[in-house]
């Protein structure tokens, strides 16, 4: 197994690191609801000009067949390669607040070595503390606030926070090895699951990216822009308003859901390991989604565009 040293190479002249920044860690993979953290990745790309400092080696982290890289092709030749990335950089926020960033895929090999190699990092530049952001698919209504389900070792946000208190067995990420190596040392870390309306998990849905951002500002007192996002929101809500309205089964699933959700807000106590299947949220009894996605899916990738859609996104 390689060390974690040979897992990335350092950006020559990249810019020093403050002693004590906040690290925040972002990996796309095995699951990203609303594209929850793609998203995020993207729009800190665009407003928090991430500056890298070390840069992991795909050829020994990335299963290409699995995720193959992009080649853009003009007519007759190709023109660029836009290989995956998964970086580690200096950001910062919109009042000049600096934090690290570890953004990227997740990887495909040597997670043990790659997880040391995060913990190095971290004592290097002694960062203050761990947050990380992933999204799942549950039946749960748009109409809603998204909610959190929160791990970790900070028990004043999962208090605040944490809706849904499962015992259960999970699949786990690179990001669940993160937190769980950071707490078994003894760093302040913290873990956000958002839970995405199912019937929108593949749509690219920028509540959810919203909901990350807040996350991690709740986590780390960073101050993202987050105006475009806003903006997309009003236009992608507006959109399944007008297709659900227009459809009876979908405009009854989400009432369903909506009761449900309202129930078991109004009778949960956060001191249980509540289960939103305890509460009526079992997705069993619910109307499959498969069908009502697709044909939602398919609505707001084919509207025409109007007024509202020429305005700039994020």
């Amino acid at each position: 197994m390689p060390v974690s040293g040979e897992l990335y190479e350092r950006v020559a002249n990249a810019p020093a690191v403050p002693q004590g920044l906040p690290l925040v860690i972002l990996l796309t993979g095995f699951t990203d609801a609303g594209s929850a953290v793609s998203g995020l990745i993207d729009h800190l790309r665009d407003v928090a000009d991430p500056q890298p400092v070390a840069v992991y080696d795909n050829d020994l982290l990335l299963d290409y067949r699995a995720r193959r890289p992009i080649f853009v092709f003009e007519q007759d030749h190709l023109t660029e390669l836009r290989p995956a990335r998964l970086e580690l950089s200096i950001a910062h926020d919109a009042l000049g607040q600096r934090f690290l960033l570890l953004s990227g895929y997740e990887p495909d090999f040597a997670w043990n070595a790659f997880a040391q190699s995060v913990l190095d990092f971290a004592d290097e530049f002694e960062v203050s503390g761990v947050s990380w952001v992933h999204s799942i698919a549950m039946p749960v209504p748009h109409t809603r606030p998204i909610s959190t389900t929160v791990s970790g070792n900070r028990k004043e946000i999962t208090a605040s926070l944490s809706v849904w208190r499962p015992r259960t067995q999970v699949p786990g990420t690179a990001g669940h090895l993160l937190e769980y190596r950071f707490a078994e040392r003894g760093d302040r870390v913290v873990g956000f699951v958002l839970l995405v309306p199912h019937y929108l998990a593949e749509t690219e849905n920028p509540e959810a990216v919203i909901a990350a951002a807040d996350r991690v500002m709740g986590a780390t007192g960073l101050v993202l822009s987050l105006d475009d996002l806003r903006e997309s929101r009003e236009d992608f809500l507006t959109k399944v308003d007008e297709q659900v309205a227009g459809n009876d089964e979908l405009r009854q699933m989400v009432q369903t859901l909506e009761n449900r959700y309202d129930a078991y807000m109004a009778g949960r106590d956060p001191e249980d390991a509540d289960r939103f299947d305890e509460g009526g949220f079992d997705e069993r009894d619910l109307p499959s989604a498969d069908e009502l996605a697709a044909e939602l899916e398919r609505y707001l990738a084919t509207r025409p565009p109007g007024d509202d859609d020429k305005r700039p996104r994020s």
